[in-house]
């Protein structure tokens, strides 16, 4: 079953409440889980920053909202109970809560008319109503298009650029991952090309306790099995164990399986993962925007 969005959460959420017990934050994610029928992977799926479980976080908005609308409170940190307002909620029926519902109330509304700019609300409430994605999902999806549309451009980039410039990229982005020691070393190490194929070759860590061989081509076709074989022949004939293989498009599925089934240890980098590679180590980028999101810090509102 998939995770329910955070609006869909409500009304089970206050269900589950119903009586006046106090309920835990663990409680609440473990019986909701049960009653959605998730399976223990659902449960622990992380939103792609990995920060939070994605129903843990759904959860926490469900809660948010109601407890603006007044229809449950936190009697204590980390528990939660529902309140007189949503007993009497539950005994109407309702067949579904959502944010829709919650404008009847006042203190909701009012609540949202002061976080909004002025002009800003009526413009927008269509769309935080149906919205179906929390806030921190709506980050990640924001996030990830950029970073997707980010990658795209790096690949047309180096594309474009000559071969000398490709040697130098990788290069740069094997030393910023903490392979091949100085610049300069590494970049004599890469820029002579070696027989049998192969094109360079890099030290692994900065010591030089051992190499890895490379071969970097920016190739606009899909890489076969045929050139893959060539490069682990070229290995062995060096008698070397490991080697990183890099194209600016990508590999076949055969070529994949290939070197998963041999002794030498090859890697192969296609051409999304070169870009990410580089915006992950700051190769090629730089930094935009930086946006910082904050929680309460619960321990400072503590009395001794």
């Amino acid at each position: 079953m998939a995770i329910p969005d955070f609006q869909s959460l409500m009304l089970p959420l206050l269900r589950m409440l119903a009586g006046g017990r106090e309920y835990s934050v663990h409680e609440t994610v473990d019986l909701l889980a049960l009653q959605c029928q998730l399976t223990e992977e659902e449960k622990s799926q992380l939103v792609p920053s990995g920060r939070v479980p994605v129903f843990y976080n759904r959860i926490a908005w469900a809660k948010a909202h109601l407890k603006r609308a007044g229809l449950i409170e936190r009697p204590r940190r980390g528990c939660y109970k529902i309140s007189e307002r949503g007993e009497e909620i539950l005994k109407s029926s309702p067949t579904v809560i959502n944010l829709r519902f919650l404008k009847q109330f006042p203190e909701y509304t009012a609540t949202r008319d002061r976080d909004e700019p002025a002009g800003e609300l009526q413009q927008n409430s269509a769309i935080s109503v149906d919205q179906l994605e929390t806030p921190e999902e709506l980050i990640e999806d924001g996030a990830g298009e950029i970073r997707r549309n980010l990658a795209e451009e790096i690949l047309q980039r180096i594309k474009g650029c000559s071969p000398v410039f490709f040697e130098r990229l990788v290069v740069e982005l094997l030393v910023e991952m903490g392979y091949g020691g100085t610049r300069q070393d590494a970049g004599r190490a890469i820029g002579r090309s070696g027989d049998e194929g192969i094109d360079g070759v890099i030290h692994e860590d900065r010591l030089g306790l051992d190499v890895i061989y490379l071969q970097a081509k920016r190739w606009e076709n899909v890489v076969g099995r045929p050139e893959i074989q060539k490069f682990v022949g070229a290995l062995q004939g060096q008698r070397a164990k490991k080697g990183v293989f890099i194209t600016t498009f990508d590999f076949t599925r055969e070529a994949v399986e290939y070197v998963r089934n041999i002794d030498n240890k090859v890697v192969l980098i296609n051409g999304a993962l070169l870009a990410n590679l580089m915006i992950d180590h700051n190769v090629g980028v730089s930094l935009a925007a930086t946006y910082e999101i904050k929680k309460i810090d619960s321990d400072y509102f503590l009395e001794e």
